[in-house]
């Protein structure tokens, strides 16, 4: 049964994987490829790292596994948004299509700073 259960967990773990590579692949700007790869990505390995867990039953490598999912769950949301900052900082450009750039004001490097009213 464990196996069965193992299967399903690593083609699931997999799939999510999958979608985050392509969502690498396809997505248009910078900030959504990474909202793609922590996601999607973090599931996945989770996933697999979950089935690495039930198949082999020990609490070694089960204490193992959970270490290594609590620390995707902490770092992967940190690094994003530290990769995101650095990207939008170093000027890329948004999709054409994002209608919402709440750090366009609050980061204006080409205007001088404006006196207190």
């Amino acid at each position: 049964m464990s196996e069965i259960i193992t299967a399903g967990l690593l083609v699931s773990g997999s799939l999510f994987s999958l979608v985050a590579a392509l969502g690498m692949l396809r997505l248009p700007d910078t900030i959504m490829r990474m909202h793609a790869a922590t996601k999607a990505g973090t599931l996945g390995a989770g996933l697999i790292l979950i089935a690495e867990a039930v198949f082999y039953h020990e609490l070694g490598v089960t204490l193992k596994v959970l270490t290594a999912i609590v620390f995707l769950l902490l770092t992967a949301p940190v690094a994003a948004h530290l990769i995101g900052r650095a990207a939008y900082h170093s000027g890329i450009r948004l999709w054409k299509k994002t209608w919402i750039d709440q750090l366009k004001d609050a980061y204006r490097q080409d205007l001088p700073p404006q006196e207190p009213r």
